[in-house]
């Protein structure tokens, strides 16, 4: 029989356990992007970058052919990691790129977070390479996007069908802090979640203005 225990699930993450890798978060990237409205991408991507800047999370960024067609990363991930390594790359697959696998390796947790454009592409490559290297992979569904609903969606269903486990931007933070009563982050996780959280963060909002209240008593 089953015993329960106040203890988190195996498979949810905590700051310490994964890389995070963010590719192709680029102009020309998103200009033909059109399964997710363009200002919807760069508040999930906020809320990602915030995430791992306030939690302290192994990163790696990347991009492709920045200076001669896509152009360079999205503010929002530049203001989070402004002295941070941008590595750019010809391949599309971000895998295959031997800066990469060995960032990776100097990290060396073996949960690896993707988030970027395109799915069907700069997500599904590296997603099902780490699987076959015996990696657990995480996609964050709602800060990828593609070129049409349906190559989003076909892309998340390939890369769940493999194994890999879909999450939202606002769990990922969520996630990362899971308790209320952990102090050390939480003005920053409820400023974070205030600024880049959509309805979320009104709540908050409404609650700490009209009435001092706020997420787990504070």
């Amino acid at each position: 029989m089953a015993t329960a225990t106040a203890s988190p699930g195996k498979t949810l993450l905590n700051p310490g356990d994964h890389t995070l890798i963010l590719i192709d978060f680029q102009p020309q990237m998103a200009f033909a992007t059109h399964s997710i409205h363009a200002n919807q991408l760069r508040t999930h991507v906020s809320l990602i970058s915030g995430a791992a800047r306030v939690f302290n999370v192994s990163t790696i960024l990347t991009t492709v052919a920045e200076k001669s067609f896509s152009g360079p990363m999205f503010t929002e991930i530049k203001e989070a990691f402004p002295e941070s390594e941008f590595i750019d790359r010809t391949s599309m697959n971000t895998w295959e790129d031997p800066r990469i696998a060995e960032r990776v390796n100097a990290i060396g947790k073996s949960r690896i977070v993707l988030a970027g454009l395109w799915t069907s592409v700069c997500i599904v490559g590296p997603a099902l390479s780490a699987l076959d290297q015996g990696f657990e992979v995480y996609v964050i569904a709602d800060a990828c996007g593609d070129v049409s609903t349906e190559a989003h969606e076909r892309a998340m269903s390939r890369m769940i069908q493999a194994g890999v486990r879909p999450m939202t931007s606002l769990q990922y933070l969520l996630e990362l802090q899971r308790d209320w009563a952990r102090s050390k982050t939480y003005d920053a996780v409820v400023n974070l979640a205030k600024e880049s959280g959509g309805a979320y963060g009104l709540g908050l909002l409404y609650a700490k203005t009209m009435f001092g209240g706020g997420e787990g008593g504070h």
